[in-house]
């Protein structure tokens, strides 16, 4: 049953936007070895595709809604309305190791936020021509099949995925200790590198659940929106609504994301602890800004709905 007709306006200008992308990224990966990559940080690469896939989705989300703010991982806030209650959160290539490598694991991600709630989801993976796409209230789909998380219930069952740190200042040990874990209760853990994908593979059921570490909101965002319309779950490492900012994410089926947060909850906030502490110690003049802000975030929340912009951030929630 095609679903074409259905599609909320606004998702059918994601889809164009990353379908643009797609055919960028699918073009470049034919021509690797002429490929300009920079390092953003070590193990962190950007490349002139993930600028110029980003550009033509820009371009094409402003020209049918220049008055929307747009997120994205690599030009962060410089486009659009800034104050607009709708943005636009984009990850133009996730996975850009894997396509440096010609690994085929990657994908576009956009997703169109309302106040803080993300209502519109699209994840593309250009080298299998798979759309994933969710809009709030009305169901996720692959292509124009339904999806629906799985059905298995024991852990023992279970495959998971995971993203591995790779960052400068990542807690590795403690990574290690929260992998093994997992893995020891499981049936297999899984580390493909693009946590977008990730995330629908969980909607489409590949996965039982996913967890990672240190992820922004341009990573997770349309996933999240996915899986929940999929019938899935999505959190902090306590089980949370409020991920988006806490660089942590865990996200499954029902039952198996109940399990899932009774093992990852004592490895909880450990990104975010220890950014503060590099902080406070890269910076000691900033060390008491630091302090007050761990404090506030500290204290305890209740969201009915995921906020993408923090309150700091100055624009509208």
């Amino acid at each position: 049953m095609t679903q074409q007709v259905a599609l909320h306006p606004m998702l059918n200008v994601a889809i164009k936007a990353a379908r643009a992308a797609g055919s960028i990224i699918n073009r470049a990966s034919l021509d690797l070895d002429i490929l300009k990559i920079n390092t953003k940080s070590p193990n962190d690469f950007v490349t002139e595709v993930d600028q110029a896939a980003e550009q033509v989705i820009i371009e094409t989300l402003l020209q049918a809604y220049p008055d929307h703010a747009i997120l994205a991982e690599e030009s962060g806030r410089t486009h659009g309305a800034k104050h607009s209650e709708f943005q636009w959160i984009i990850d133009p290539l996730d996975g850009t190791t894997n396509f440096i490598h010609g690994f085929p694991v990657y994908c576009v991600s956009i997703a169109l936020a309302h106040r803080g709630v993300v209502q519109q989801a699209v994840v593309y993976d250009p080298t299998r021509n798979d759309l994933f796409y969710a809009t709030r209230g009305r169901g996720a789909y692959l292509n124009d099949r339904r999806l629906r998380v799985s059905k298995r219930t024991r852990m023992s069952d279970a495959l998971i995925g995971t993203g591995f740190p790779f960052r400068r200042g990542d807690n590795f040990k403690r990574y290690m200790k929260m992998f093994e874990d997992v893995m020891t209760q499981c049936a297999g853990l899984r580390r493909p590198g693009a946590a977008a994908l990730d995330l629908c593979y969980v909607a489409a059921g590949y996965y039982d659940a996913f967890f990672e570490t240190g992820l922004n909101p341009w990573d997770v965002a349309a996933g999240s929106l996915i899986i929940t319309e999929a019938g899935g779950l999505v959190g902090n490492f306590t089980g949370e609504s409020d991920f988006l900012h806490q660089r942590e994410i865990v996200a499954g089926s029902p039952k198996i994301y109940g399990q899932m947060v009774q093992i990852l909850t004592p490895y909880t906030r450990v990104i975010k602890a220890e950014e503060e502490a590099a902080t406070a110690e890269a910076k000691p003049s900033a060390a008491d800004a630091v302090a007050e802000a761990a404090q506030a975030d500290a204290a305890p929340k209740k969201r009915a709905a995921v906020r993408i912009k923090k309150p700091a951030d100055g624009q509208p929630e």
